[in-house]
């Protein structure tokens, strides 16, 4: 009686026209839904939505009108100029900027109160003005010129936010160092680049693959045959996606990457397989089926374990990463489905031809991995304790780990977003904006203004953080509020107003603010629509600076507004913003991280020990997995290289690939020792079969991902370079370290008998 796995195989290749058909018409059905799939492009989603910083930011941006600024700075000499052609020109170009579709209005240092007049630097009431605005709407030095630009929000605008910061970019660079900077700026540029890059991973992979494949098998067929299984995998997992409504991320843009992966792994066992089927007189059918009978159930409990590392990520309190987690997981599932489809009617197809040949080279590569495997054998307890003593030292590096909270840094140093915020940061001061929203009455009145602006000048004197030198410098470059500019724009002295008539004064004050500068009384008054008022401080501090000088700043700010303004009922003084999101996005994804891994590790485990039927062969199976993880992580903390978006997810997503060797190789010695085979046998025999597959699919993923290198988004590149080095480790794993800890243990598994399976 044939056995299950030969069953199965027999009947996969007696249908496999029709599978191909099946194939076809799915692949005709999904594809327009698969060519829609869009990304969610805020940086809101990248946190789960009960977070107190994400639930801060959403009430700024309801209370003061979407809070998407652009940022467009140009230098102009003469803006402060005696003539007044500065400013005019200054004029004309935020008129031009507020006409963009998707500009709801802009704020320029033309429309203050005294409008060409702020040229005079000898009157008192401009030199007030200016140095308010320093900054924001001009340098010190009177050349750099800002306007800022605020956007509709994008659940009310019909215009995406590319489209508005290309016309506004195209605008202001007509004018010297024009310029854009700002969150709408840095999340369009950064998905601009993941998009790009996945068009980019899709092409030349493919060409890449089938280069490194031609190589290795000198087989036309053995390249359309992996890459069609990917393909497929792709588009049925992009067209599953559309169907539950997920959108895309910058975290799960690395889907196509990780869906390759776990095709091409698989199907290289089948080519290795199939090709020495060929070489010992098997008919091309026979050969496939011989190859389906071994490898049915090692491809079926790969697919699965992937399957449920990467729905690990689903206890992820980032919605993002709980959504990249059910992406990975239908992809694993559908390289399954994929290769049923595919592989029997792919492989027989047409006439028999020659099958996947000899590898320049590979004798020498038989002879190098017989070695390894008498090597490995040879000294088990040496190699356990070099790992180990290995992984240690490295894996001490993981305390000294540091996110990176400079958004800017994940984009090329010579790219127009990071020359822009150095432009920034160098002429006007901070570029990282946020907020401090405040409690406010429903009419202004003095005593809450001199509360205010006595925050204010604390926030201005006492948040500090040490420079270069390691002298205290300020850690806040701009502050700007209603009380102040109403106290700055006021031609008169409120302090010097008699009690009485000091809050009517103060309210005319207001409502000819309100008149003269609508846009910048509405960026700083807000209300909620349910008689709650609130005044807003905007600041604005360095964002290319060390994280841990950020969370010093943002605790200073947080601690001094709760001495000015203690809590109150029902609502409460609050800092929240962009700069905040930004210092935390890393450290809310690495929490998810080793969260996540460990139950991935744990997971994956208890699948191995039931695929297994060996407790203690699920653990060995675990241990060359998992610890390049721990010496690659380690490394990049002993080598102060700081964890990014790319870096942050890379031990979650790491086990769950490189388990799929570890099945294969198993399951085949499991195989040999049961046909009778000696220990030193059976590791030979996996060496020769399941290494050189490992080797064969290692070289053509690590060829595909070096196109990740080209990426202009750094977080990508990251990506692509640890996913190597993470495959890397999991060969040397694999070939080094798993028959070490076979020899090991071999006695309390398995003893050999003639029983076949």
């Amino acid at each position: 009686m044939l056995q299950p796995s030969r069953r199965l195989t027999e009947t996969l290749i007696a249908w496999r026209i029709p599978l191909l058909i099946v194939a076809t018409a799915i692949t005709a059905a999904g594809l327009r839904p698969a060519l829609s799939l869009r990304f969610d492009r805020t940086i809101e989603h990248m946190f789960a939505a009960g977070d107190p910083l994400l639930v801060s930011y959403s009430k700024l941006k309801e209370l003061f009108g979407g809070n998407e600024l652009v940022v467009a700075v140009y230098e102009d000499p003469q803006l402060l100029g005696p003539s007044g052609a500065g400013i005019r020109r200054l004029a004309e170009i935020s008129r031009e900027l507020a006409a963009v579709p998707g500009v709801h209005g802009t704020l320029s240092l033309d429309q203050q109160p005294l409008h060409e007049d702020i040229v005079d630097r000898n009157g008192a009431h401009a030199r007030r003005i200016l140095a308010l605005l320093e900054g924001f709407t001009h340098s010190r030095d009177g050349r750099t010129v800002a306007v800022a630009c605020i956007l509709e929000p994008q659940s009310a605008s019909d215009v995406p936010w590319e489209t508005t910061v290309a016309k506004i970019r195209q605008i202001v660079e007509r004018m010297p160092m024009g310029m854009v900077a700002g969150e709408p700026v840095m999340v369009v540029e950064g998905f601009r680049y993941i998009e790009e890059d996945g068009y980019r991973l899709g092409w030349v992979t493919t060409l890449l693959l089938g280069i490194t494949i031609v190589l290795c098998f000198r087989s036309l067929r053995w390249v359309i045959v992996p890459l069609a299984v990917v393909q497929l995998s792709i588009l049925l997992t992009r067209a599953t996606i559309v169907w539950l409504r997920i959108e895309m991320s910058m975290v799960s843009s690395v889907l196509t990457a990780i869906v390759t992966v776990v095709g091409v792994a698989a199907v290289m066992h089948v080519i290795v397989r199939f090709r020495q089927g060929l070489h010992t007189g098997l008919e091309p059918r026979a050969a496939l089926a011989a190859a389906g009978a071994t490898l049915a159930a090692a491809i079926f409990w790969s697919s699965i374990t992937d399957a449920a590392g990467f729905l690990s990520l689903a206890i992820a309190r980032i919605g993002p990463v709980r959504d990249f987690g059910i992406m990975m997981a239908l992809g694993a599932a559908f390289v399954l489905v994929s290769i049923v489809l595919l592989v029997p009617g792919l492989t027989l197809l047409g006439p028999p031809g020659r099958g996947p040949r000899w590898a320049w080279g590979e004798p020498h590569l038989a002879s190098s991995l017989h070695r390894l495997a008498r090597w490995s054998q040879q000294r088990p307890v040496a190699i356990a304790l070099a790992t180990l003593l290995v992984t240690s030292a490295a894996a001490t590096g993981v305390a000294r780990l540091e996110v990176e909270t400079d958004f800017t840094r994940n984009f090329r140093a010579n790219s127009s977003i990071v020359r822009a915020y150095e432009y920034i940061e160098s002429h006007l001061g901070g570029a990282g904006a946020w907020d401090v929203m405040l409690p406010a009455p429903e009419r202004p009145n003095w005593k809450y203004f001199t509360r205010v602006l006595r925050l204010e000048q604390r926030l201005r004197r006492e948040v500090v953080v040490p420079d270069p030198s390691g002298q205290s410098s300020p850690g806040l470059t701009t502050t700007i509020s209603l009380p102040g500019v109403v106290v700055a724009a006021s031609a008169v002295n409120l302090a010097n107003v008699r009690q009485f008539a000091r809050d009517t004064v103060l309210n005319v004050g207001v409502e000819k603010l309100e008149a003269e500068m609508p846009i910048l009384v509405e960026l700083l008054r807000g209300s909620d629509g349910q008689g709650h008022h609130f005044y807003r401080i905007m600041l604005r501090s360095r964002e290319r600076q060390p994280a841990a000088a950020k969370r010093a700043i943002i605790d200073q700010v947080r601690r001094i507004v709760a001495e000015e303004f203690p809590q109150q009922k029902p609502q409460r003084a609050e800092v929240a913003g962009f700069f905040v999101l930004l210092t935390y996005l890393i450290d809310s994804i690495l929490r998810d991280q080793w969260l996540t891994f460990a139950v991935a590790t744990v997971g994956i485990g208890l699948m191995m020990a039931v695929a297994l039927r060996s407790p203690i062969l699920a653990l060995v199976a675990m241990a060359p997995n998992v610890l390049p993880i721990f010496i690659i992580t380690g490394l990049m903390g002993w080598l102060g290289i700081k964890i990014n978006m790319g870096a942050a997810m890379i031990a979650a997503v790491s086990i769950g690939l490189s388990i799929d060797s570890s099945i294969h190789y198993l399951d085949s010695f499991r195989r040999a020792r049961r046909a009778g085979s000696s220990l030193e046998q059976a590791l030979d025999e996996v060496h020769q079969s399941v290494g050189r597959a490992v080797v064969f699919s290692t070289l053509a993923l690590i060829a595909g991902f070096l196109v990740l290198v080209t990426s202009e988004f750094v977080p990508t590149i990251y990506f692509g370079v640890l996913v190597s080095l993470t495959m890397l480790g999991g060969l040397a794993g694999n070939l080094v370290v798993l028959p070490a800890l076979l020899t090991l243990v071999h006695g309390r598994t398995e003893a050999p008998t003639t029983r076949h399976q």
